[in-house]
């Protein structure tokens, strides 16, 4: 199997079911950015703080996959079989929070991204992973966007955030409370 086709030469590139759209449409802009963020989990998975949670991530990069695959289809044309999201999914992530926030300190203010590596990855991923929500929401105002995709978008940002501030704690890097200047 040849990786380059040449089809996308002028601009243009095909969904799963052959339609043809532009490459700046928003359902290229929504699955690129949600491919985008899966390589950023991949790098903080490659991060020797993240040993522990490396199982985790690679459930979060198949969902992603999951969610790519869904994005990247004609939800009119597609007759291929996407693999679905559950419910489930989205409650391994509120269970994951739950276990890391036992250890964490109360939040009493925003934290400034920062302080180790492996906490600012997890901060660009919390940030690309916002940015793929809205891209996917703007998609769901013209064409089919199953709801469970963007309650997983909005439910990974949150866990990439308790993941930095468990970073932070087991790295024992500082995190500076940002004090808004009055």
């Amino acid at each position: 199997m040849k990786i380059y086709t040449k089809t996308g030469d002028k601009g243009q590139t095909s969904l799963i079911g052959g339609t043809r759209v532009p490459k700046q449409h928003v359902r290229i802009e929504a699955y690129g950015t949600v491919d985008e963020l899966n390589s950023w989990i991949g790098l903080i998975r490659d991060q020797p703080a993240a040993a522990h949670s490396s199982k985790i991530l690679i459930e979060i990069q198949d969902r992603l996959f999951t969610i790519g695959s869904s994005l990247a289809a004609d939800p009119e044309k597609s007759k291929m079989k996407i693999p679905d999201l559950k419910e489930e999914d989205v409650l391994l992530l509120e269970q994951e929070m739950d276990k890391m926030n036992e250890s964490l300190p109360e939040m009493k203010s925003f934290v400034l991204p920062g302080g180790h590596t492996a906490v600012s990855y997890c901060h660009i991923a919390r940030c690309v992973c916002r940015r793929a929500e809205r891209a996917t929401l703007r998609l769901s105002e013209t064409g089919f966007v199953a709801d469970l995709v963007i309650k997983y978008l909005n439910r990974l940002s949150d866990y990439l955030f308790v993941l930095s501030r468990l970073f932070s704690q087991e790295l024992k890097a500082t995190e500076i409370p940002w004090k808004p200047r009055m």
